[in-house]
């Protein structure tokens, strides 16, 4: 083994250097009670697992490991999957076992084999058609600078602290995403202040709210795709004009393809106006039912339908909370409950009927499904910056040693103080 703390200026250790492969096999009957990791309990991206599975669940010879052992994926396409085990168990043999040599810290080698770089190199030596996968002997020879153990534990320490925050974070927007799902419902069945609920077709709604045919209170269409091999109908257009991929925006404000005057003209475009609720009608994955409201005036696809209010009675935000309380059942519908399968049709969508409060109620409601939709934005755009922030991390502090942290007096303590305030 190379001497870790050797002071050479450039020295260089490859991933062997600080870790050994463990292939102990065990039979899971000769481990009662030990815990069993998957690749399904080993989440992209994490330092930890969250989950295990049970020896008893398995049948077959696995590899045992000891709490310690970081478990990496060799399996493509999972290979930014590794965990540091705190536990002793049995795991896949799709997971390699790795054990830190002496001097080497475990929570500083699982954050060497997250390095993008280390994930490219395993990348590179995979082999196989049908199970591709890489090999202990191609990422054994990964490169790095030599880290010292006393760095090692510094760098270690404040990207686990990051990782924790970005945990806490993930635990936080998963909160408010139950929340809302939770609560919306409730807040259409029972309102704010409007009485006790009555039985009506839609289920438990306020007493002072009617119901109404969403056919008699908005226009009802779709669109549709003008042909690509016309090239009158695309080159040059400056017309906005939306697919179903759109909706995911929720409040749609700009359009990333654009038609003509001439394809508005020949191809029936529909132009619809700003306060339109937009709806993919048509779709296997998850954008069946999706909805979002059109902040400015666009055309759609065949895919798309439009839901346009016909007066001010109906506030587009409201009737978007309330549509996505029925996303399931809409997807039910397209999926075959409607007259045409794997879609929702207009027809469908014009007596399907809706709860419609007076307008200052809608207001308040969507006041409450704002504020709900402001706190799952917050922690998504902090998650992604928290991802973004340890990806880079890792190769900088694991390239550049514990040097990097100098500049602050004591860089721990403001990060610990947000993840225990966070968890």
């Amino acid at each position: 083994m190379r001497d870790l703390d050797d002071q050479s200026p450039q020295s260089k250790v490859t991933l062997g250097d600080l870790c050994d492969l463990v292939t102990v096999q065990v039979a899971p009957e000769d481990v009662p009670g030990a815990v069993y990791i998957g690749l399904e309990h080993v989440p992209s991206g994490r330092l930890r697992t969250t989950a295990h599975g049970a020896a008893s669940d398995v049948s077959s010879a696995k590899t045992a490991f000891e709490s310690g052992d970081v478990l990496l994926s060799k399996l493509r396409p999972y290979l930014d999957k590794a965990v540091l085990a705190d536990a002793d168990g049995i795991c896949t043999t799709e997971l390699l076992v790795l054990r830190a040599k002496p001097g080497v810290d475990p929570r500083f080698l699982v954050t060497v084999v997250h390095r993008p770089d280390f994930v490219r190199h395993a990348m590179a030596g995979v082999t196989g058609a049908q199970h591709p996968r890489t090999s202990w002997h191609h990422v054994s020879r990964f490169e790095l600078p030599r880290v010292p153990h006393a760095e090692q534990l510094k760098i270690a320490r404040f990207l686990w602290l990051l990782h924790d925050l970005l945990e806490a974070t993930a635990r936080a927007l998963g909160l408010a995403r139950r929340l809302k799902r939770d609560a919306v419902p409730l807040l259409f069945a029972r309102g704010l202040d409007d009485g006790e609920p009555t039985v009506t077709s839609l289920g438990l709604t306020p007493a002072r709210w009617r119901v109404a045919r969403l056919g008699a209170v908005s226009k009802i269409g779709n669109g549709s795709t003008p042909k690509k091999s016309v090239p009158e109908y695309w080159d040059g257009g400056t017309f906005p004009w939306l697919t179903s991929a759109k909706v995911y925006d929720r409040e749609i404000d700009q359009a990333d393809q654009f038609v003509t005057d001439e394809a508005l003209d020949r191809c029936h475009l529909p132009i619809v106006s700003p306060g339109a609720v937009l709806m993919a009608i048509t779709g296997q994955g998850k954008t069946l039912g999706n909805v979002a409201v059109l902040e400015m005036e666009a055309t759609v696809s065949q895919h798309v339908a439009y839901i346009q209010p016909a007066d001010e009675s109906v506030n587009p935000y409201f009737l978007r909370a309330y549509l996505e309380t029925r996303y399931e059942h809409l997807r039910q519908v397209g999926s075959g409950g409607g007259s045409t399968k794997g879609a929702i049709t207009c027809g469908y969508l014009r007596e399907l009927q809706v709860p419609l409060p007076d307008v200052a109620v809608q207001r308040d409601v969507v006041r409450v499904t704002d504020a709900l939709d402001f706190a799952i934005t917050v922690h998504e755009r902090k998650l992604r910056l928290l991802e973004r922030l340890l990806q880079a991390l890792l190769t900088d502090l694991t390239n550049d040693g514990a040097a990097r942290l100098q500049p602050f007096a004591d860089p721990y303590d403001g990060i610990t103080g947000t993840v225990e305030a966070a968890s």
